[in-house]
């Protein structure tokens, strides 16, 4: 699928990564040199491949993930095994948020890789927890990403009650577009369908619609 929207650059003032660091991950760009250095050799330096399940429901978190590009859909599973997808995590964040609550027994969602990245930062939960138990300045990052990461679920599902799934759909697009940092990304309607929350048919009505209208082409 390719998404027709020009490029914006958005201005700020963005602190440098640590010297040692050859990563675009947000979270870890924005920890302190010397901590930075710290959990530097607990940090494993994987790829993220197109549908890899990174952690399933009701299994233990054993690591998590700090993504230097592409993008991760988290999936609530139902009862009847339908799965409707409550947030996507990029660069800016990390995957295994229930590991911040070192008691949890097991993650109660799916993780899924939707855009692939050469390069991901890995840490063992254990590793991961006795770092957030220091108190410190990584301790302060997670705790601020984890407030940011529950007002994007709240805001997605205020959306996804609300917003028709042409709204939805389209929100989706370009957020996916400013993640991969392209116009271009794979994306069957299957999954479309399961990420709405709503059938194939009706998603083939809604992307002939925004292609008619010039936005996207698929």
């Amino acid at each position: 699928m390719r998404v027709k929207r020009r490029m914006v650059t958005r201005a700020g003032v963005s602190r440098p990564p640590p010297s040692a660091a050859t990563h675009t991950n947000r979270l870890l760009s924005a920890l302190p040199a010397d901590v930075y250095a710290r959990i530097a050799p607990r940090l494993d330096q994987i790829s993220l491949k197109l549908k890899d399940v990174l952690h399933r429901a009701g299994e233990p978190v054993s690591h998590v993930y700090f993504p230097a590009g592409g993008f991760c859909s988290v999936l609530t599973v139902l009862e009847d095994g339908t799965m409707v997808e409550v947030a996507t995590i990029g660069r800016e964040g990390m995957v295994g948020a229930s590991a911040v609550t070192a008691g949890a027994a097991a993650d109660p969602s799916v993780t899924i890789v939707q855009a692939e990245s050469p390069l991901c930062f890995r840490i063992t939960a254990d590793a991961f927890c006795a770092e957030l138990d220091r108190r410190g300045a990584f301790a302060m990052v997670i705790a601020r990403y984890a407030h940011a990461y529950l007002g994007f679920v709240m805001q997605s599902t205020a959306c996804n009650a609300v917003h028709s799934v042409e709204q939805r759909l389209a929100r989706w697009l370009l957020t996916a577009q400013d993640r991969v940092d392209r116009n271009e990304f794979p994306l069957t309607q299957e999954f479309v369908a399961m990420m709405l929350g709503t059938t194939r048919p009706t998603v083939t009505v809604v992307a002939r619609t925004l292609q008619r209208a010039g936005l996207i082409t698929y």
